[in-house]
This record gives C-alpha cells, structure tokens and sequence, in this order.
C-alpha cells in the first residue's frame, strides 16, 4: 500500500473564498485516509474564515514544516506572523500581499520534496501584482519557477479535458498570438502529457478553429488555412499525432462531437472554458501540464460576491486534490515500470 502524498494547498486571496473550500473540503475526516493536506496560510486567517461560515467542530494541526505533519489531521504552515486585516469581497493589496507569501512558502516545498503535489485556491490576479509576482496568473509564474520551455493550460473533468493555447490575454490579442510553431507545441505538449499523466496510449486530439464556422474556407476569416490546418498537418506528418480539425467550436460542443476524442485545444481562453464549466458543472480542474512536478486547482475564481456567506462549493478543490494524485501515482508507476521492465525472455511468443 502506498504511503499517503503530502498535498500542499494554497490559501489565495484572504477576502475570498479560498479559504472557505478548504474548510470545507478537509472538515470530512474521510479524506485523510487518501492524502495528507498541508495547508500554507494563517491560523487567524483561518480561524476567521471558519467562524464566518459558522463551522465549529474544526482545527488544524499547526506544523513549522513539511516533515512534522501529522497524517491523520489537516496541517497548517503559519506562513506569517503579523495580523493580516480581512475585508470579505474585497479586492486589494492585503489580499494580493498573503496569497503570494502563501505561494511562495510552498513552491519554495514543493521544489525542496517537503510536499509531492500542489494545489492552489484562487488568486486575483489584479491584486497580487507586486514584487515577485508579474504574471498573468498562476500558469506562466509555475512556468518561470520551473525554467520550463512549454506549458500548457489543461481543464480536466470526468467528460472533457481542454487545452487552450492562448491564455490570459485579452481578446484582441488573439489572433496576433497564434504561430503555426506555438500551435504545433501546445499539440505536443497535449499528446505528451496525455500519455504521461492520464495513461491514454494513443491520443486522439480535437482541433478547435478560430474563426465563426471554422473561418468557412476564408470567408470569415483566414487563421483555419494560414496557421491552424498547416500546424495540425505538421503534428500528424512530423510527430505522428493523431490531430484532427480545424472544427467550428459551437457545432463541435452542442452536437457532442467532443465526446470522440480524449482532448480539446482551444485556441482561446472563453473558447474552451465557457463549454468546460457547463459540461464539468462545478467539478472542473485546472491542471498545469508541461511542468516537471504537479500543480491543480479549481476552476473557479476568488469569489468575492459570496466570500463569507457560506456558499461556495467546495467540490472543484476536492477534485482538484485527488486529480492531482492519480497524476502523480501515474507518473510513479511508469517510473516504476520503466525501472523494471519485463525481461525479454520472460514473453511467450504468439501462437
């Protein structure tokens, strides 16, 4: 039986609901038989937030590190010492100043093997800019930390896992930003970690267009030709990766042609999200793919306009925690397997 994973978990923004998921996520003692959850954060913060939603029977375990976590509680990091001052639904600089202490204290873990996995509550990304941290989320700041070249932006649901290649920019910046390579990349890196991390041995990966109706052969525009088709023909011929499309992304989901393959890549952020959300239906993940240890978190934002009412959901952070350890546990077992290949003269010819 193998040994419970250290899950470490951000707290995000304090006016917002990050700290309520947890909460709520790890007050069910039947977790613990699955991982052991190290919480980086404030013990009044959370004090805070628990009186706020009216939940008495629950208290951390506070820990000074990784190593004295006990595995049978939920574990807290006091990540910082003075009196952080909350205003629940509020966006301003106290919230952007902890979450990123918060997040530092455990990358700063994560990369040192205190923990095996993290999973992070949301962030405003208005807020947090500040020394340390100009990015614009999560994704491209874990991409700095690890020095990776390719990184890749994957929701994952029972039903659906997207991809997008273009992040967070804005709208208009779209199309300047899509590059036959960059395209070609996000392919590879879809297929790679398909392979990888979901254990799919030949991935079969939908193409989204760009245009309304898929550009309908340049008409409404000319992206599909220029750089989508040429990017996914150079996947198929080059890297033999079953690739398929530019498909139109309305006709794509409603007729539920998606459910074919085993990933989406979108080429824009509202693109794929708007469909995942309905289809997830508050069970979605945000998972980092590209990256050389594991990061998830929720699909869902701060929250501010509920913050302290005690109506979050927390199943997306629960989903978010164990879809990180059937990540790593995968990437364990092929490490395993690869270790320990099967001797040759130990396969029995076919008859």
């Amino acid at each position: 039986m193998r040994e419970k994973l250290k899950v470490g978990i951000t707290i995000g923004d304090i006016n917002g609901i990050g700290m309520e998921v947890i909460i709520k996520a790890l007050e069910d003692k039947r977790v613990l038989d699955f991982f052991t959850p190290i919480v980086y954060g404030n013990s009044k913060v959370a004090s805070y937030h628990r009186k706020a939603i009216g939940v008495q029977d629950f208290s951390f375990q506070i820990i000074n590190n990784p190593n004295t976590a006990n595995t049978k509680r939920p574990n807290l990091i006091n990540c910082w010492d003075e009196e952080a001052k909350i205003t629940l639904g509020e966006s301003n600089s106290e919230g952007g100043k902890y979450a990123l202490i918060s997040l530092e204290k455990a990358m700063e873990d994560l990369q040192n093997g205190g923990i095996d996995v993290l999973v992070t509550a949301p962030i405003d990304k208005h807020n947090i800019q500040q020394q340390g941290f100009n990015f614009p989320g999560h994704t491209e700041y874990l991409m700095e930390k690890a020095k990776s070249k390719e990184v890749l932006m994957l929701m994952v649901c029972e039903d659906l896992k997207l991809g997008v290649v273009t992040g967070h920019i804005p709208l208009s910046e779209v199309s300047k930003k899509l590059h036959k390579k960059e395209i070609v990349n996000k392919i590879k890196t879809l297929n790679k970690t398909l392979k990888e991390d979901f254990w799919v041995r030949r991935p079969r990966i939908a193409v989204l267009g760009l245009n309304p109706h898929a550009g309908d052969n340049g008409l409404l525009g000319d992206e599909e030709q220029r750089i989508i088709s040429p990017a996914i023909k150079t996947a198929q011929e080059e890297e033999d990766i079953l690739a398929f499309g530019p498909f139109p992304a309305d006709g794509f989901f409603a007729s539920g042609e998606y459910k074919k393959f085993d990933a989406v890549l979108a080429m824009y952020h509202d693109q794929g999200l708007i469909p995942f959300k309905y289809i997830a239906a508050r069970r979605g993940v945000n998972y980092t793919a590209g990256l050389p240890f594991i990061r998830t978190s929720p699909d869902h934002g701060t929250g501010l306009d509920i913050a302290g009412k005690n109506k979050a959901s927390h199943d997306s952070l629960l989903e978010a925690i164990f879809t990180a350890i059937h990540i790593h546990n995968k990437r364990s077992e092929t490490k395993e397997l690869l270790a320990n290949p099967l001797p040759l003269s130990n396969i029995e010819p076919d008859n």
